[in-house]
């Protein structure tokens, strides 16, 4: 079963086009890297899949039902969600932070140290830092503490919008070996924003194209790379080889 399937989807602001008409389905237990350049659609087409955005037209899917627009906290339990920037709250511990998915959702879970520390273990993050505040933290530190909170709930499906655009080049090569590791020992549906072919290529099953709120391209990141579609995907490998 495919998890996320979007039928006929459009979004619209104003009589701007963000997203137009899109359909597909993405599948189980992959990583799927959405990619384009800046004002193409990917961060719109994130927050719609995670209820964050209404269609102006058509629907998506999350395990066969369509999304309620009443009731996003049950859609919400079964996706995480990491943003650029982390988005940590600066006056809470790291602690508190990654428990704060679980007080959100179940009182159980808001005090659960043996997941927090499988988390943290998983993803690579000491022990002795989850007393400590955001800003004691490196950025790559702080960017494995956000993926630990989207991972609190252990769910079925992970956004990632552009999650690694701001780390340093050693950071950066650190937190891809990390995510690929952690897919390797928990595989889940994985969609992650990206302007960067590279980044792409290495991390993803799957790579979705798009420009100017349409589809381009989507298919195996061999066959994107070895057979490009259109001159918008030609053009974003020759940028990512320069």
């Amino acid at each position: 079963m495919d998890p996320i399937k979007l039928h006929n989807l459009s979004h619209q602001i104003g009589n701007r086009t963000i997203l137009s008409n899109l359909s597909i389905d993405f599948p189980e237990n992959k990583v799927i890297a959405i990619i384009g350049k800046s004002g193409s659609g990917k961060s719109t087409l994130i927050k719609m899949i995670n209820g964050l955005l209404k269609p102006t037209k058509g629907d998506v899917s999350v395990f066969e039902q369509k999304i309620n627009y009443q009731d996003l906290q049950s859609l919400r339990r079964k996706i995480g969600y990491v943003v650029q920037g982390v988005g940590l709250f600066p006056h809470l511990t790291i602690e508190e932070n990654i428990l704060l998915t679980g007080k959100a959702h179940s009182p159980r879970q808001l005090t659960d140290s043996k997941r927090l520390y499988e988390l943290m273990n998983l993803v690579g993050l000491s022990d002795h830092l989850y007393k400590k505040f955001p800003h004691e933290l490196s950025g790559g530190e702080q960017q494995r503490a956000g993926i630990c909170r989207a991972l609190f709930l252990d769910p079925f499906i992970l956004l990632m919008d552009e999650p690694f655009g701001s780390l340093d080049p050693s950071t950066r090569f650190d937190i891809h070996e990390e995510f690929l590791r952690l897919q390797n020992t928990a595989p889940r549906t994985v969609l992650m924003v990206t302007h960067d072919m590279r980044e792409a290529k290495k991390l993803a099953d799957r790579i979705l194209v798009i420009h100017a709120g349409t589809i381009q391209q989507f298919g195996p990141a061999s066959e994107i790379f070895d057979h490009p579609a259109t001159s918008v995907v030609e053009e974003l490998i020759t940028e990512s080889e320069l």
